[in-house]
């Protein structure tokens, strides 16, 4: 591990050498603050964000010429760039008329990060906590994150979530990303869904932007990420700690929570389908995944550009499984932490963490019944239900999980389980 990765994660470690909420909670909102402070005029940042957003549109608006969209009846010209960007930018809340070029886009994406830092609650999540979003995120299915109901789902509207330590996250052109923080905010979605029968009907959804944010001192340093930090800092405008890296759109209005299991399964290899051929036409930038050299985290695939849906689905319904305890008022900027930190809530005045633990346990069990009593705790995956509404006399699918279970204070254990079948 490098010196700045090192120097990182003792920034939210105590003097006695331990991860406490109030180091974490002191570091991501000194990285916001200094995030906002390097990203206002920043040319380095919107050139990055316009070339990403080139590449996008670019590549759909490619894979969509040789598509289905061709055959719409009595279609208008240009309607592949149309859609292309519709797909894009109006589900990150683009009103159109569409930008002229990729640098006018980008222009107003920084000005939406930029209200995001200015507006976000800052979170912070223990390690134990982020092991099980990765574990629930591991198991969604494409399709599952457009089950999501923003206003039922996403407890704080605005916020910026900070990780323990970077996710190395292998794109589909084969380049690493150390994607070391999420923020997100409420958006409407404007989209276009051509028919046979209307060429260009707009429709406006609920939905929610999440930005992803690289490490600048990650563990991720080629040699041209290396360069362009340097010559960022010598021209004067350096690169924020937290460097914006991508902007994605979820749809929040809970539009297939009523699908059948079937049809979620033909909707999720539908967008992989799309993102089979999407891949095809990135072809030209992919390069080798590189070696990783002493970093000991860990790497996840992202081929169908899918993780960080699924990743901020199974958060949010994490923290949605548990109950909002706040610390002593303080002044000074607030940040919260999540299940699976054991430190005590910190008396500092620049911080006031406010926690967001899980429930409490059940009343002792019926008389007669002998408890279970644990000794670690484990993450309990999600799941789907059909819980029974009386006053709709109607059965609606719902999600269960993730959470921790098992005793407070006991070790974590993480991975796959097997069991022995013995005489």
């Amino acid at each position: 591990m490098g010196k700045a990765s090192r120097a990182k994660r003792e920034r939210s470690r105590d003097k006695a050498g331990q991860r406490t909420a109030a180091g974490a909670a002191r570091a991501a909102v000194r990285l916001r603050d200094q995030t906002q402070r390097c990203l206002a005029g920043n040319q380095w940042v919107q050139m990055m964000l316009a070339s990403n957003t080139n590449n996008v549109i670019t590549e759909l608006h490619g894979v969509l010429l040789h598509s289905d969209l061709a055959d719409v009846a009595e279609r208008p010209d240009g309607l592949e760039r149309d859609v292309a960007m519709s797909m894009t930018l109006g589900k990150q809340g683009y009103r159109p008329p569409w930008p002229e070029s990729a640098g006018e886009a980008a222009s107003w994406q920084v000005r939406q990060i930029g209200k995001l830092l200015r507006q976000a609650e800052v979170l912070v999540i223990s390690p134990a906590a982020h092991a099980a979003v990765m574990a629930a995120a591991a198991t969604l299915e494409p399709a599952d994150v457009s089950t999501l109901d923003r206003d039922r789902d996403v407890l704080v509207r605005t916020g910026l979530l900070v990780l323990p330590e970077p996710v190395v996250v292998i794109n589909r052109t084969g380049s690493l990303s150390d994607t070391r923080a999420f923020g997100w905010q409420f958006i409407t979605q404007h989209q276009i869904l051509p028919t046979a029968h209307c060429p260009l009907p707009t429709a406006q959804y609920p939905g929610v932007r999440v930005t992803t944010f690289m490490d600048r001192d990650g563990p991720v340093q080629p040699a041209d990420w290396r360069l362009a930090v340097s010559q960022a800092r010598a021209s004067g405008s350096p690169l924020p700690p937290l460097v914006p890296d991508g902007e994605y759109g979820m749809r929040g209005d809970a539009c297939l929570a009523e699908e059948s299991t079937e049809t979620l399964a033909g909707l999720s290899e539908q967008h992989r389908h799309l993102q089979r051929a999407l891949t095809q036409a990135s072809q030209w930038r992919a390069e080798p995944v590189p070696e990783m050299g002493e970093w000991g985290g860990g790497q996840v695939e992202d081929p169908y550009d899918d993780f960080v849906g699924r990743y901020m689905f199974a958060f949010w319904r994490l923290i949605t499984q548990g109950v909002t305890a706040a610390g002593p008022s303080q002044a000074g900027t607030g940040a919260r932490t999540l299940p699976g930190d054991e430190s005590s809530l910190p008396r500092d005045p620049d911080v006031r963490v406010i926690r967001i633990a899980a429930p409490s346990p059940r009343p002792s069990d019926p008389a007669g019944e002998t408890k279970r009593v644990y000794h670690h705790r484990w993450p309990v995956r999600m799941h789907k239900v059909r819980q029974w509404y009386p006053s709709r006399q109607e059965h609606r699918v719902i999600w269960r999980g993730p959470y921790i279970k098992g005793p407070a204070g006991a070790p974590l254990m993480v991975g796959e389980k097997a069991y022995l079948v013995d005489s």
